[in-house]
């Protein structure tokens, strides 16, 4: 295992997530989000796949519009029912179009296999794209796809793809 690398992405992560929060933060009078979700894990491994359930916040005063979008930080875990557990943090995009939003995020974080799927190491990636529809105020409904690895961290790299329904749900 390389630990300069590890520790390298780490920081970079927490670099990126600080500037956003540092720089011409957008205030939004409803500023907490959370999406609800569950779906399946590792649905292309017939072997290991599980059911899904997770949590995940935002803070949408931290918002910052950037030539990538508009960013915020989110946070979250998920669990399966084969007791495997992933707890993270990262950034997310949103562009709207209409009532339609595509939310892509990246999470670097902690995963823990549980009776379930060996990704290969502790620190895994999780990559993500969300669509979204906006049906009732402050609410949206959703199917989003991931995909979770280990950038080759570990002696082993087999990732994982998800798909989730979602709820989203401003307060």
């Amino acid at each position: 295992m390389n630990y300069s690398r590890i520790c390298y992405l780490v920081i970079l992560s927490f670099l990126v997530s600080s500037s956003i929060i540092a720089e011409d933060i957008k205030v939004n009078n409803d500023n907490t989000k959370f999406n609800i979700y569950s779906g399946i894990f590792d649905f292309s491994d017939s072997g290991k796949k599980s059911t899904l359930i997770g949590f995940q916040h935002q803070n949408t005063d931290l918002n910052k519009d950037t030539f990538l979008g508009n960013l915020s930080p989110i946070t979250g875990f998920m669990f399966t029912t084969d007791s495997a557990t992933y707890l993270y943090t990262g950034v997310q995009a949103q562009y709207s179009l209409g009532r339609l939003n595509i939310i892509p995020s990246f999470t670097p974080g902690l995963y823990n296999m549980g009776d379930g799927k060996d990704l290969g190491h502790l620190l895994e990636f999780k990559s993500e794209v969300q669509i979204s529809l906006n049906l009732f105020q402050n609410s949206q409904l959703g199917l989003s796809y991931n995909h979770l690895s280990n950038a080759s961290l570990g002696d082993k790299n087999p990732g994982a793809n998800s798909y989730m329904f979602n709820f989203l749900k401003t307060f």
